[in-house]
């Protein structure tokens, strides 16, 4: 399988709330993170940092004096999440091992603007009135589903999107049955997703949860113009989903 480039972004402006740590002079106490530490940032010089360099997701904390005015510290992590920390001084820590778990949301996120970055693939595309829609690629990440869109604008008019709906409906509709659809709520959307200029491009990100399409069902993508007519269906069966490429670790 081919392997996939990512660039991912130090900062995704999301962070925990600060927590309060409590440090002693005597005693360390290790932060244990889900995501390798790749920036540390400390209030004061009244705390002392140490990375461990035999795993890169733990952090060593101590206080350099004692009874110092309370603080804090900031640890980013490679799914470009901030921890926060307000940082006081005590004689005997209640606890010496802390465990962060990761924030979904983040993680998210920083997947999603990383593949807005992902060079294209040709899954399908759809051309109307100068504009064309692609799905570019469809990627997998434990029990997200990322899709890379693309829109190209040839036309000397800005098209600007009203609507971008995902959902799942029937191949084959009686004329007797009316039209079952069921839209699916994105985790997350990165990109512009609201205009897109006159001769320019754009690429949307949608992550959705992991799902399969039964076959006699098709996933469908919509994308409509504001008061205009340029509207475009995009349809992706369970064989392209099958071939979605799998997403490495974050760093």
């Amino acid at each position: 399988m081919k392997q996939i480039f990512i660039l991912f972004f130090a900062l995704c402006n999301i962070s925990y709330a600060q927590q309060p740590l409590s440090i002693s002079t005597d005693k360390t106490t290790s932060l244990v993170f889900p995501f390798p530490i790749t920036y540390v940032d400390r209030g004061t010089k009244d705390i002392l940092v140490q990375p461990v360099k035999e795993n890169d997701k733990i952090l060593l904390v101590k206080a350099a004096s004692k009874q110092f005015a309370e603080t804090n510290l900031s640890v980013v992590t490679g799914d470009g999440n901030v921890y926060a920390f307000t940082v006081n001084y005590t004689a005997q820590p209640s606890v010496l091992v802390l465990h962060l778990p990761p924030n979904k949301s983040a993680t998210i996120s920083a997947y999603a603007h990383a593949i807005l970055n992902n060079s294209p693939k040709r899954i399908m595309k759809v051309e109307h009135g100068s504009v064309i829609t692609k799905v570019s690629g469809i990627y997998i990440k434990d029990d997200v589903i990322y899709y890379q869109l693309e829109i190209h604008n040839h036309s000397p008019l800005d098209f600007d999107i009203e609507l971008l709906k995902f959902f799942i409906a029937d191949k084959k509709i009686s004329k007797r049955t009316p039209v079952q659809e069921s839209e699916l709520v994105p985790l997350y959307v990165a990109g512009n997703r609201s205009k897109v200029k006159a001769y320019n491009f754009t690429v949307v990100v949608v992550a959705l949860d992991k799902f399969t399409i039964p076959d006699a069902k098709f996933l469908g993508i919509q994308i409509l113009e504001k008061n205009g007519g340029r509207h475009f269906n995009m349809k992706v069966y369970n064989r392209q989903l099958l071939k979605a490429s799998v997403l490495p670790d974050l760093q």
